[in-house]
């Protein structure tokens, strides 16, 4: 990633070069890529492909202006923080479901180190979560804007992380590449047992610490106190403001969900 690259993603989070790889200044930046590059997975039903590559990833987040789930939003994310000299690996994890833990490669996160010799984990890349990295070392409760987060020795070295005391994801502590990945985001993007294939959603953090999401056609607003408020959007150019005024994204037509079938190759 050169220097116009890693600027260019700068100016698409309206961040300044930082002078050092600091605490403080992951804890800006990963912030900032939570109000400015939504949570969607709109490249699903569009039929554009997922790339798990440098090139894609950053054409895609910075060029087109457009965000990703987690394997695009944080390995993008994490080749931004590593031209900005941070230590950077990339852990897999497994997403907690009413069914149990989901397949391996399920879920990528960051470990990320600093100058300030913190040892934290950065997910810009997993809906409602943490505003901020979270101490990677530390077993205690962890306050945050977006809730009381914990993280705990699970089985076999893993580590589970906690947002109110409910598990969200379970974490290896083996660093991994960027094309580990890639069975992950291919299952996610193509099977109907993955929830991104049967629905839509584009959802970013708000200037104000809360949140707008637009799933389908409807668009829901939380504010920093956990209020809510939904309503359905009754035309095509309602959806396309949103989509444009809300998140940053230009769209030609209404984007709907595709028929993956349950009788496929997946069964």
């Amino acid at each position: 990633m050169n220097p116009t690259r890693t600027d260019a993603y700068l100016r698409r989070l309206g961040a300044e070069r930082p002078a050092r790889a600091t605490t403080e200044a992951l804890r800006d930046l990963h912030l900032r890529h939570l109000r400015a590059v939504p949570f969607e997975n709109l490249s699903i039903h569009l039929g554009e492909p997922v790339v798990l590559g440098e090139e894609a990833l950053l054409d895609k987040v910075v060029a087109r202006r457009r965000g990703g789930f987690c394997y695009e939003l944080n390995g993008a994310f994490g080749l931004l923080l590593t031209s900005l000299g941070y230590e950077v690996r990339l852990l897999a994890g497994r997403v907690h479901g009413d069914e149990g833990l989901g397949i391996p490669y399920d879920h990528l996160a960051l470990r990320v180190r600093t100058v300030d010799g913190d040892d934290l984990i950065a997910d810009v890349g997993f809906g409602t979560h943490s505003h901020g990295p979270l101490a990677f070392g530390e077993r205690g409760d962890q306050a945050d804007p977006g809730g009381t987060f914990r993280v705990g020795e699970a089985d076999d070295g893993d580590l589970d992380v906690l947002r109110n005391g409910k598990p969200q994801y379970r974490l290896e502590q083996r660093p991994r590449t960027l094309p580990d990945f890639r069975a992950g985001a291919w299952w996610h993007s193509t099977s109907p047992e993955s929830h991104f294939t049967r629905s839509l959603v584009c959802s970013r953090i708000t200037e104000d610490g809360g949140r707008i999401t637009l799933s389908g056609r409807t668009l829901t607003t939380t504010d920093a106190a956990g209020r809510k408020e939904a309503r359905e959007l009754g035309t095509d150019e309602e959806v396309l403001a949103v989509y444009r005024d809300g998140f940053g994204i230009a769209l030609s037509a209404v984007p709907t969900v595709r028929d993956f079938g349950r009788g496929g190759q997946f069964g």
